[in-house]
């Protein structure tokens, strides 16, 4: 990201760059950036092409057409797959590409063996988007919250978190919400986070797994007729309670291995603010529940789509059974 930042000031932009990774929302603000570098306001020499099977031919003889009146062509390519595959062709056309033509290339997923990215590697500059962890993500909320000459206790930053998840693009959008909600206020409190932001899924279905953990049984059933009331599919709800599952019992694992808390965060592939909470809630597991719990989520599965059992039911018997379990 630096070195973007450094050839938009000094207007040194490379023909062909490439923004990849996780994190959805920093791709599309700095495809937004250099965009508006190499156009400069003008429309009529940028063109987008999205998703699998874009036609490279006539990619490649759009760069090749001189622009009309203006320095540069642009090209951006969203989500292509050509990182993975059958991306060849614009390869070699990268290699000595017209010098009018400037290509912004944006991926989820790349194969770096692939002859695209090694060519853009060479020639361009190739930019991985990771999630980022909670100190950047507190660091870049205190940011914003100090712009608006606000401030935000621990505790409300850390409920804020939890709510919104990791997703930067979800966390821009419920900031904004709490700084209106909060416009005559100096400081953003818990119970300001409470009243205007929005759990996400994820977050429901910890509460859920924390109910069932507890064995509370009345609440646990509660929430999941909830979650149906939000119109979140059974089949959703089972995926979600089985990778929640497999998280516990990843971070049960990794703890006896003797990991460190941002060690088991990288491994499983969980934000690190949340890998506390994570270890509390698998403390009211043992490692042997959380096999057979995983173990009987498969059976639910498959008994759904044999149909040998309602959708509804059969997610409903598997929480009973979990929050009524004597530890």
């Amino acid at each position: 990201m630096k070195y973007i930042n450094e050839d938009i000031a000094k207007q040194d932009l490379k023909q062909v760059y490439l923004l990849y990774g996780s994190e959805d929302y920093l791709k599309k603000q700095y495809r937004d950036k250099l965009k508006a570098a190499m156009t400069e306001g003008d429309t009529m020499n940028c063109h987008l092409y999205q998703g699998k099977g874009v036609p490279i031919p006539e990619i490649i003889d759009l760069a090749e057409t001189l622009p009309f009146f203006a320095s540069r062509r642009v090209i951006i390519l969203e989500n292509t797959g050509l990182f993975s595959s059958e991306g060849e062709k614009l390869a070699e056309y990268l290699e000595k590409p017209a010098p009018s033509a400037f290509f912004i290339c944006m991926e989820s997923e790349v194969d770096k063996r692939s002859k695209l990215y090694k060519t853009v590697k060479k020639n361009g500059r190739d930019t991985e988007f990771t999630t980022p962890d909670d100190s950047m993500l507190t660091k870049w909320i205190l940011g914003i919250v100090g712009r608006e000459k606000k401030q935000i206790s621990q505790a409300a930053m850390q409920l804020f978190l939890e709510k919104t998840g990791s997703d930067m693009e979800n966390i821009s959008h419920e900031l904004e919400k709490l700084l209106c909600y909060c416009m005559d206020k100096d400081a953003i409190r818990e119970e300001d986070v409470e009243a205007v932001c929005t759990k996400q899924l994820s977050g429901h279905i910890f509460d859920l797994m924390e109910a069932i953990g507890m064995k509370q049984q009345k609440r646990a059933l509660s929430l999941y007729y909830e979650l149906l009331n939000l119109k979140v599919s059974p089949f959703q709800i089972l995926a979600l309670l089985g990778r929640q599952f497999h998280i516990l019992l990843q971070l049960k694992e990794c703890k006896n291995l003797g990991y460190q808390q941002k060690e088991m965060a990288s491994k499983v592939g969980i934000p690190p603010f949340t890998v506390k909470k994570y270890l509390d809630q698998a403390g009211r597991f043992t490692g042997k529940d959380l096999k057979k719990a995983l173990e009987d989520c498969v059976q639910a599965d498959e008994d759904i789509k044999t149909g040998r059992m309602d959708q509804q039911l059969a997610i409903e018997l598997l929480i009973v059974q979990y929050s009524s379990m004597i530890e």
